[in-house]
């Protein structure tokens, strides 16, 4: 059975109170640094896994699909500007990327590899957005510039505050 406790917050915080739920009472002395950096965790893992299935879909479509099916789905222009041999290549690197975003860290061999997949996966989101605004679709280059960032992101996370190596 799930209650609300009264956590209180140390005196050098804005605020004399935080309302949460759980199902103990957290220890005394739990710091409000304590559940930023989970807050942090949380959000890292959520955007890698959205990352991962992006990208996991992204490339599968590249490596099974034909070029002319491709190329006929909606902002599916790009791919007449590449080989059919270059689209099955970049899709099997955001397959790897996307295994990369959550493998090593799931089974807890080489964990380094996530953040290094992100910059991977970032450099590929990097040449999609200059590859769409050469084609003049800015909306698609602002879609490949958000997943950009979210790779940054978890680039950023993962190699700097919430690594799995420290």
């Amino acid at each position: 059975m799930t209650r609300v406790t009264r956590v209180h917050r140390h005196k050098d915080r804005a605020t004399d109170a935080l309302w949460a739920t759980s199902d103990e009472i957290p220890p005394r002395g739990t710091s409000y640094r304590g559940q930023k950096e989970h807050t942090m965790n949380t959000a890292l893992w959520i955007v890698t896994g959205l990352l991962a299935t992006v990208f996991l879909v992204a490339g599968a479509n590249k490596l099974f699909l034909s070029h002319e099916k491709l190329a006929k789905a909606p902002g599916g222009g790009w791919v007449l500007d590449f080989s059919a041999d270059f689209l099955k290549g970049l899709g099997a690197v955001e397959v790897l990327g996307a295994v990369g975003l959550v493998l090593p860290a799931l089974v807890d061999v080489a964990p380094v590899l996530v953040p290094v997949a992100a910059v991977g996966l970032a450099l590929i989101m990097a040449g999609a957005a200059v590859t769409t605004l050469r084609r003049h679709e800015p909306l698609h280059a602002l879609l490949n510039l958000v997943y950009l960032a979210l790779a940054v992101f978890v680039a950023w996370g993962r190699f700097g505050p919430e690594s799995f190596t420290g």
